[in-house]
């Protein structure tokens, strides 16, 4: 065969085994992402702009606190009468994905908007990353049956209803889309998904941001130091500090969690008991600064001086919260724990107040996710790319130093922060 038909024969080969396979894997992703993209984003919309209403509404009638307990028994005797089969969430997205049982009941998704929606009216202390994220993924799940997908597609279409919803609650496509691969399993990344996964994280946050016009809170590091060896040496006991408050906010969590579940049978009478202990505590304290998403304060974090107790307030109030039984997320109140403790540090540790909070912004959800990229992507998406050096490594350290824990109990091992843990590889955060 001579070299002209030989290369003839290899470009045929390439365009057919090759090419065309790849443009027709992205051809598919790109209108499913562009899709569950506008969906999720739309959604993401209807929820942040519902949520800065409520948000409003109780801080200009603080007295609808006091019926924390009636709206604590309303959610939980909605989930208990209608929502058995999604009341576990984000770890029930995770369960589906590694053993795909049945498609994920659509409900799930105006289920858990009503119910973080009246945890915050009424006084309760959550996020809004568990809500994007249950209604990406509940979205983006209809299409297999839709569509008819098979197991491996419907993997990925759940990552990408994940990254979705992430990315345009916060603003932050990277990072949206690498916490959706990252999240998945521990240490590992699946490749294939990568494409799906950034296409739809772009779509929905534009959808959010670009067509509905939600725009998200902007924060500042105006002063970046010079990375040198002290410097570096300075960031480790941060990192591990956050690393710390990671793992305290998810023990806490789970904590909770479990002691509602086995001294309280009726799930109704949950959060009725959590919301008296956190109403009271409200007007005890005179302060609603722990309640909500707590966004002035984290602000506040980057620039004045905070109590330096802050941040375990915070996870005291976050933790009963939801291991009680409300609904939210758990991410905005991580970076509020972050930021104020960061805060904090910055009276011992010599680096500017404001990169030691948005250092602590994303580390000590680096550690509580078990995303050191995403959340380094994260950082750099809102503070830009000077500090990413600064924000990279506390990410690891706080990943690192969190340990085998996390705020998602069903999150599986895939690979051991640490080669003397290796019998714990494969094996669910829960388990261990």
């Amino acid at each position: 065969m001579s070299n002209r038909n030989r290369n003839l024969l290899l470009f045929n080969k390439f365009i057919f085994k090759e090419l065309i396979p790849n443009l027709a894997y992205t051809a598919k992703w790109l209108v499913l992402a562009l899709i569950i993209g506008s969906l999720v984003g739309s959604a993401s919309a209807l929820f942040l702009t519902s949520l800065y209403w409520v948000t409003q509404y109780r801080e200009t009638h603080l007295w609808i606190i006091l019926f924390l307990p009636i709206g604590g028994f309303f959610i939980g005797w909605i989930y208990h009468r209608f929502g058995t089969s999604v009341v576990k969430g984000n770890n029930q997205l995770l369960e589906e994905y590694y053993n795909p049982l049945k498609i994920i009941p659509l409900k799930m998704a105006p289920l858990v908007l009503l119910g973080t929606l009246l945890t915050h009216l009424f006084g309760g202390s959550a996020g809004r990353e568990g809500t994007a994220i249950q209604m990406g993924g509940a979205i983006a799940d209809q299409f297999t049956k839709w569509f008819n997908l098979k197991s491996d597609d419907r993997k990925m279409v759940i990552t990408v209803g994940v990254a979705a919803g992430f990315a345009s609650v916060f603003g932050t496509p990277l990072a949206g889309a690498v916490f959706a691969l990252e999240w998945l399993i521990i240490g590992r990344l699946r490749y294939e998904s990568i494409l799906p996964s950034f296409l739809a994280a772009i779509i929905a946050n534009y959808a959010c941001e670009g067509i509905w016009l939600v725009h998200h809170t902007e924060y500042l590091i105006p002063t970046v130091p010079v990375f040198d060896i002290i410097n570096v040496l300075w960031v480790i006991p941060a990192g591990i500090c956050f690393g710390l408050a990671a793992r305290l906010f998810s023990k806490s969590t789970h904590f909770w969690s479990y002691y509602f579940n086995k001294k309280i049978k009726y799930p109704p009478f949950r959060p009725v008991v959590g919301g008296v202990i956190i109403a009271a505590s409200v007007f005890l304290i005179g302060d609603t600064k722990y309640i909500g998403l707590g966004i002035p304060t984290i602000v506040d974090s980057f620039s004045q001086d905070l109590p330096w107790y802050d941040f375990l307030m915070k996870i005291a109030k976050t933790s009963l919260t939801l291991g009680s039984g409300f609904k939210g997320g758990e991410v905005t109140p991580l970076f509020y724990t972050g930021a104020t403790l960061g805060n904090a540090l910055s009276a011992i540790i010599p680096l500017p107040v404001a990169l030691l909070a948005g250092m602590g912004f994303v580390s000590v959800f680096s550690g509580a996710t078990n995303t050191p990229l995403a959340c380094t992507l994260m950082g750099i998406e809102l503070f830009g790319a000077e500090p990413g050096v600064f924000i990279g490594l506390a990410c690891v350290l706080a990943y690192l130093f969190s340990g085998h824990s996390g705020i998602y109990n069903s999150q599986l091992i895939g690979s051991p922060k640490n080669r003397k843990f290796l019998r714990r590889k494969g094996k669910k955060i829960g388990q261990l």
